[in-house]
């Protein structure tokens, strides 16, 4: 059974996503990670850097004649580099280091997940650092084309050597051991999955074993997921801010453009431009402007809101710096320079992306946690400006949407323990030969369980707003947020006697994670950033 996913958020539109993705030709894009792992996109190999895969295929060869020493062609790996291994052992000696290393445990992870792994890890076979032969590339891109998707556990990786246990579980794949999910996603044993492909089992040559294992390749497809759904995510964030500083009555002069250019980070430069937009032309607001209000300031989880949104977008930014990079590397132990040489190296260790993995999860429990507090302000009536208790129907014998806010607080409660990060963490292993590990798979695994629960929390809010908004009738939203509440109304019936909460809920979460909110949102008042 595959563990919980984090919800799939919606990115480009289905037209606009590529149908196949071409390897070898610069770096993958973010976009074209998630077309590959998520929706299927097809894999296509670049014929020169196939050639190029080749050639540096003939200086491992040319090694592996050599009487001196080779570490990964003719050694032992980790602890056991100093042990030579003569000719006729080497292919035993591959094939026996991916059985040993695919030690993971636990519940499977994701399909796009192991989707993710496949594809990164040929992206960097690709760039001819690595010294496998081209079969090797094809064989990946065939089982990604084939929908043929390696069980990779939970558990195994320290995220230094990188992702050891679950690319060795991809690699076994391959080699037609170990088991396999079909494109029907149905789990099979590998071997019969390859055979109705018609892909031949690779039998593995000097060091391909250790090339298909020595990647941060696992984090760094967790990270570019966890990118593109945290763009989307934001915008919702942004969107269900507005609803709420309108459904309180708040103020949206402190989003004027000139005092936010008074603090000139582009995330809040951003979110205060979508606030503006949602909030534009409200009646509501309009409502309670003139002198008899005798407000001076919102609170802060209204206030500044662009502010804690802005810098989680600027955060999204650099971690994304980060992943561009990542994606730009050959990361391998040890690699093929340009000249020609073969240099044992550290580049596999995972620190840049676990730190920004890390960096992640905290602003995602900031913005979660000012989203729950927006949520709170509407059912408590000494904060709400004259709306019922809970947003009730009846008061007294109606609880409105009291429990709602049980539900996430407890998940932002949750968010906060996934935000203490995992990087800070290291167990030495390899009998210490890697005594400081990176611990980014962790990491990884972590963000996206926080990224289902701001989902979740942001749905929540933007359900309560929708009754607080309704409740202030016969006054009329903005456009934008009036779109949104004419959505979730779709779907939730409005104020009235208390329902079974638990399948509304659900309803918005569906919303806020297909990128529907905020397509509302943006066909009444322009694409919003």
């Amino acid at each position: 059974m595959r563990t919980t996913p984090a919800l799939h958020l919606a990115g480009p539109e289905a037209s606009a996503r590529p149908a196949a993705v071409t390897i070898g030709t610069g770096p993958l894009t973010i976009d074209e990670v998630v077309a590959v792992a998520r929706h299927d996109a097809r894999v296509d190999l670049d014929q020169d850097a196939l050639a190029a895969v080749d050639a540096s295929r003939a200086v491992v060869d040319g090694l592996a004649a050599d009487p001196e020493p080779h570490y990964g062609i003719s050694t032992g790996f980790g602890a056991l580099a100093t042990t030579f291994i003569p000719g006729d052992r080497r292919a035993q000696l591959q094939a026996s280091l991916v059985r040993s290393h695919a030690a993971g445990s636990g519940t499977e992870v994701e399909r796009e997940v192991a989707r993710a792994l496949v594809l990164l890890r040929l992206s960097t076979l690709m760039t001819g650092r690595t010294g496998v032969r081209s079969v090797v590339c094809e064989t990946y891109a065939a089982m990604l084309n084939a929908g043929i998707t390696p069980v990779v556990h939970e558990f195994g990786s320290l995220g230094c050597s990188g992702d050891l246990a679950p690319l060795a579980h991809v690699a076994l794949a391959a080699m037609g051991e170990g088991e396999v999910t079909d494109a029907t996603d149905e789990r099979v044993p590998a071997a019969s999955a390859l055979e109705s492909a018609g892909i031949a089992p690779l039998v593995l040559r000097e060091k391909e074993g250790l090339a298909l294992i020595n990647g941060t390749d696992g984090m760094l497809g967790m990270l570019a997921l966890a990118i593109h759904d945290l763009g989307a995510l934001l915008t919702a964030a942004d969107v269900a801010a507005a609803m709420s500083v309108e459904g309180l009555l708040g103020t949206d002069a402190v989003f004027a453009d000139d005092l936010q250019a008074l603090r000139p980070h582009p995330g809040q430069a951003a979110s205060a431009q979508n606030l503006r937009a949602m909030l534009a032309g409200s009646p509501i607001m309009q409502s309670h402007r003139g002198p008899e209000c005798t407000r001076v300031q919102d609170a802060y989880s209204l206030r500044c809101a662009p502010q804690v949104h802005g810098a989680a977008r600027d955060t999204v930014a650099h971690a994304a710096s980060v992943a561009r990079a990542e994606l730009a590397s050959a990361v391998d132990n040890p690699v093929l320079t340009p000249d020609g040489r073969v240099e044992s190296n550290g580049n596999f260790h995972g620190a840049p992306v676990a730190y920004v993995l890390d960096f992640l999860a905290i602003a995602v429990a900031d913005v979660a946690s000012m989203s729950e507090r927006r949520t709170d302000r509407f059912l408590d009536r000494a904060r709400n400006h004259g709306l019922p208790p809970f947003l009730a129907h009846e008061v007294g014998v109606d609880s409105g949407l009291m429990i709602a806010q049980y539900t996430a607080a407890g998940i932002v409660s949750e968010l906060k323990r996934l935000a203490v990060p995992a990087s800070v963490d290291s167990i030495p292993s390899s009998a210490m030969q890697e005594d400081h590990v990176s611990m980014g798979w962790a990491a990884a695994r972590k963000l996206r369980r926080a990224l289902d629960g701001l989902t979740r929390v942001l749905a929540i809010e933007v359900m309560t707003a929708t009754r607080g908004l309704a409740l202030r009738a016969p006054l009329r939203p903005a456009a934008g947020t009036g779109a949104v509440a004419a959505l979730v109304g779709g779907v939730v019936p409005g104020p009235g006697p208390d329902r079974f909460l638990a399948p509304e809920i659900d309803a918005v979460v569906g919303l806020v994670a297909r990128g529907e909110v905020a397509a509302a949102a943006g066909s009444a008042v322009g694409t919003l950033r």
